[in-house]
């Protein structure tokens, strides 16, 4: 299984009394997107399932992405990848769909730094998953303890949004 992360665009700040979850993507935040996701797309990202968080703005990045990859399945919301979310728990998600080759999914930090380490077996590993990131890492086993092996990252900076 190929599993790809990506993290949310940029997003618009808070405003007073507005719950987190609804903060949407900035106009910069999808132009920066979509730069990342055609380059995503040229490597041959085509994702048979996507998962998302259902806070409004991975909603709205994993939207982008089924656009982008060609994806025409339904987003799949599931808490288990909101920002507070366990890493166990997202593992638990993942597994339940390992019939899918390429499971793309969309949320946030400081979940997606921890889960990608979770997956690659290094649970101390830092990564700096930025706002527009994806990564690959590629999985023979799906059993209770991944270890994963990384096949790229894609930082934002690399992606030029014209």
């Amino acid at each position: 299984m190929q599993i790809y992360l990506l993290r949310h665009g940029i997003a618009e700040d808070g405003r007073p009394g507005q719950h987190d979850a609804e903060r949407g993507l900035t106009p910069e935040g999808v132009k920066k997107l979509r730069a990342i996701l055609q380059r995503a797309r040229d490597g041959g990202v085509e994702p048979s399932l996507v998962l998302t968080s259902p806070y409004r703005r991975a909603v709205q990045s994993a939207e982008l992405a089924a656009r982008a990859l060609g994806y025409k399945g339904e987003l799949l919301r599931t808490k288990a990848l909101q920002p507070d979310a366990s890493v166990r728990d997202a593992w638990e998600e993942i597994r339940l769909h390992r019939d899918a080759a390429q499971l793309l999914l969309a949320g946030h930090e400081p979940l997606f730094s921890a889960l990608t380490a979770h997956l690659l077996g290094c649970p101390s590993l830092i990564v700096d998953f930025k706002k527009g990131a994806i990564v690959r890492v590629d999985m023979d086993s799906l059993g209770p303890h991944p270890r994963g092996v990384l096949r790229w990252l894609l930082a934002p900076k690399l992606a030029r949004a014209d």
